[in-house]
């Protein structure tokens, strides 16, 4: 599998496009927040811009591994521990940590959005995708993360925009 060096994000599509040397090669339906686009620290929503991916968390993970505050708690979802926690935001399998790279916009101060601990992540599969429902973080089904997750380098620019994609990148992936 090709590295990807450019994950483009679409807020109005609710799709991430994973590129490599400006080719289209990976097409997923994601779940961004419920709030809308806004990168305001505690506002619940999802930060738009530039951002790279500044940690890779959970590499050796069971797919559906629970992970809070960034570490496995030993727990795997599954229906009957989501009946006994419903409220929980579920963070799980993997994490690609995202850092904001415009200064005022998404980066320090009360825009940051590695402080806001904005993550690409898992979720389960009882979760819609393709429409918002997230508290600010991108949402992906377990297994198309578990396909991303090894081809996205530490560092791989990430752009969140409110606009529909480029109708090109709807064509059929090479």
């Amino acid at each position: 599998m090709r590295a990807l060096d450019l994950l483009y994000i679409s807020l109005a599509d609710q799709r991430l496009y994973g590129f490599a040397d400006g080719q289209l090669l990976l097409r997923l339906a994601v779940s961004t927040a419920a709030n809308g686009p806004g990168e305001l620290n505690g506002s619940g929503c999802t930060p738009r811009g530039l951002h790279q991916v500044r940690a890779k968390i959970g590499a050796d993970l069971p797919s559906g591994a629970v992970l809070r505050g960034r570490r496995w708690t030993g727990e795997v979802w599954s229906p009957a521990l989501a009946a006994q926690f419903p409220d929980r935001d579920w963070i799980l399998t993997r994490i690609l940590w995202l850092s904001g790279r415009e200064p005022g916009r998404n980066r320090l101060g009360c825009v940051d959005t590695f402080r806001r601990y904005i993550y690409l992540h898992g979720t389960p599969d009882s979760e819609p995708m393709g429409v918002p429902g997230s508290h600010g973080c991108v949402r992906l089904r377990n297994n198309d993360l578990l396909e991303l997750f090894p081809r996205v380098p530490v560092h791989c620019p990430v752009r969140i925009e409110e606009a529909p994609c480029p109708r090109w990148a709807e064509a059929p992936l090479n």
